[in-house]
């Protein structure tokens, strides 16, 4: 059964994105995306030093895996762009994660910016995922500005407190014809398997397993867990109820 994700002209066979901020070393880093199965990586810019081979994020990362940069630091479109286009002319390819963040206590994205980098990057070629606070209008303008998926935060980037949007990505999910990919706040494996049986395309994890006791097993749960989500989406939950509905029958019992 061919289940591949569609990106960018890439076939994805994991549906589990990493994020490679806050491990304690980079060397987790390949351990973690072996264990995971995880094909698409994010790395922010700023945390790459060309110059010195050791300290650069990239050159930890397996052989084959998409490096997706990521705009972090940025506070408008004009800083994303400038950004996007810097990792471009290094090297790191044309998957861009656009984020932009103007607010510092809760760090949420700031979408009218975000639409506006969208917009002049997927012009420029790059295969856009722009992360963004859950919102079915902006969602929709991301699609026309030419997103290749939009990624709306399950919760405040780094908190761990889970699928607190759930609402919002449902309706999402509903009405979009891009890829929806959950970014930011899932904490537990449970609940990127829950986002997957919503129908999620795919679940972006950084926090919870850099931050795990032991980040490769975690890695490894929240691996089968996206798959375990998936498959439930694929094979279709059953239908909610009310009330109790028997798995046999009422009737027939020794005495009737």
């Amino acid at each position: 059964m061919n289940d591949a994700l569609e990106i960018g002209g890439r076939s994805l066979g994991c549906r589990l994105f990493l994020g490679t901020g806050k491990f304690p070393s980079y060397d987790l880093i390949p351990r973690v995306v072996a264990a995971s199965g995880a094909e698409v990586v994010t790395v922010a810019l700023r945390r790459m030093d060309f110059e010195a081979p050791p300290e650069n994020m990239a050159t930890y990362l397996p052989e084959g895996v998409v490096l997706m940069t990521n705009t972090s630091g940025a506070r408008n479109a004009a800083e994303a762009v400038r950004i996007a286009r810097l990792a471009r002319a290094a090297g790191c390819g044309d998957w861009i994660k656009v984020e932009i963040v103007t607010d510092q206590k809760y760090l949420l994205p700031d979408n009218a910016e975000t639409i506006k980098a969208t917009e002049v990057l997927a012009r420029e070629g790059f295969v856009v995922l722009p992360y963004m606070s859950p919102d079915l209008m902006a969602a929709r303008r991301l699609v026309e500005a030419g997103a290749a998926a939009v990624m709306p935060l399950a919760s405040p980037i780094g908190s761990n407190r889970g699928l607190r949007t759930k609402e919002l990505v449902r309706i999402m999910i509903d009405e979009i014809e891009r890829p929806v990919i959950v970014d930011a706040g899932i904490g537990r494996p449970s609940e990127a398997a829950e986002a997957m049986e919503m129908g999620c395309a795919a679940v972006l994890v950084n926090t919870a397993i850099a931050t795990a006791r032991d980040p490769v097993s975690m890695a490894a749960a929240f691996g089968r867990a996206v798959e375990a989500g998936r498959l439930g989406h694929r094979a279709g939950l059953g239908p909610l109820h009310a009330e109790a509905v028997a798995s046999s029958p009422l009737t027939g019992f020794l005495r009737d």
